[in-house]
């Protein structure tokens, strides 16, 4: 039998052929059309949206994921702005990268060119559907979209906006494609699919990502889980620190930046540790803790390894005091998953220190973890947060999304 997935795919790497050499300013028009045809088409979206809900809450979705799922005006028009700066965003494309003359003559250019084909296996989040789509065309390169069922009502209306958009400009509709609900049969032999697909992106939950590493035979990019942390030192400004944490946690609690791990120092066990843990639990965060929590407050449950290693993307959290910022660092390196990490500090030489011997993407003093996200770090969308260290890391706009090609131009030179 057929793998339609497979079909898809074969029929995205034909679409990109032909998108190498559109201009960046079709390619732009392309964008900012898209973008309007999202606002035009966004009561049918939402409708889309509210029927993908439905079907969540009844099969029992925790509220966090029922957070991401959802759409509303606001957020739309979060996504069309990300697609405008995307399109205002100059090109990665064509790019020369380095330009000498090598020993031979021959002169040597290091040129941007496209990836080709992008595979991105997402969950519940329909707002990736458009980000990557966005990116991937801007980068040169078709997007093979794998969302999860429960948001798939939401990416077919976004994704048949752009589809209308490369049309209307004379382009292949198949450089946006979203996969038809495949079975998991027909999503591992997409995985495998070394022939279509170039770089395959997974977005979601640790057990996701464990997944595509361990099954793709793509090379893969890991990007999303996010054990982040807060480390509140000594000499810390409490008021900034009480902002950032309730920021860092409560905010948004169901992404990959919000804080999990709040680390106190040892100083502040009797002062801060008290109020902070009062706060949150005002807030409606449920914490675990170590044992100088429990010992200030009877409603902390308590912290075990397990606990410590957790990604929640709920109102839950850790608590621990630590000794001092060479407690806090070994911590972040043992528990973490590189992505991002804050100290509350005035005192430059543990920030110093804490900035430079923590191995994690994003590294904060003094600001939000919130703060790791493409539209903030002004790259328009962002195809996902990379945790590993080859190609990309942190936050993927269209740079990351390109390789590159050597051009030599001789003059009858033979070797």
């Amino acid at each position: 039998m057929a793998n339609r997935l497979i079909e898809q795919a074969s029929l995205a790497r034909k679409a990109s052929l032909s998108l190498r050499n559109v201009s960046e300013e079709k390619r732009n028009a392309v964008l900012r059309r898209f973008a309007e045809l999202l606002e035009q088409q966004e009561e049918v979206i939402l409708e889309a949206n509210e029927e993908d809900m439905r079907m969540a809450e009844a099969a029992g979705t925790r509220t966090n994921m029922l957070d991401r799922l959802k759409l509303d005006e606001k957020r739309m028009a979060s996504i069309r702005e990300g697609i405008l700066q995307v399109a205002d965003l100059p090109d990665p494309l064509h790019q020369v990268l380095e330009e000498r003359v090598i020993q031979s003559g021959i002169k040597l250019k290091k040129v941007s060119v496209p990836m080709g084909v992008i595979g991105v296996i997402f969950e519940s989040r329909p707002n990736v559907s458009a980000d990557c789509i966005a990116l991937c065309f801007k980068a040169g390169s078709a997007c093979v979209l794998k969302g999860g069922k429960e948001s798939y009502q939401s990416c077919s209306a976004i994704t048949a906006c752009m589809r209308a958009a490369l049309k209307e400009n004379g382009l292949d509709e198949n450089l946006a494609v979203l996969a038809e609900k495949p079975s998991h049969e027909e999503t591992a032999e997409f995985m495998a699919d070394r022939e279509d697909v170039d770089l395959l992106i997974p977005r979601g939950g640790k057990n996701l990502i464990r997944s595509v590493v361990e099954n793709a035979k793509i090379p893969v990019i890991e990007t999303g889980a996010g054990v982040c942390h807060v480390f509140v030192d000594e000499s810390a400004d409490l008021k900034m620190a009480e902002k950032i944490i309730i920021n860092a946690k409560c905010q948004r609690p169901s992404v990959c930046n919000a804080m999990e791990t709040l680390l106190v120092h040892e100083s502040l066990k009797e002062t801060f540790l008290p109020h902070i843990l009062q706060v949150m639990q005002e807030k409606g965060v449920v914490i675990y803790g170590d044992y100088p929590c429990i010992a200030c407050n009877a409603d902390v449950r308590p912290a075990n390894e397990e606990s410590y290693f957790t990604e929640y993307n709920d109102l839950i959290m850790n608590v621990k005091v630590v000794k001092d910022v060479e407690a806090a660092i070994d911590h972040i390196n043992h528990y973490g998953t590189h992505h991002s990490e804050s100290i509350i500090t005035k005192d430059d030489g543990n920030a110093e220190k804490f900035l430079t011997e923590i191995d994690s993407a994003c590294l904060y003093r003094n600001a939000s973890t919130r703060f790791t996200d493409g539209f903030e770090f002004g790259l328009g969308a962002e195809i996902g947060i990379s945790t590993q260290k080859l190609h990309a890391r942190g936050p993927m706009g269209l740079k990351e999304l390109t390789t590159y090609a050597y051009i030599l131009e001789g003059n009858g030179e033979v070797r």
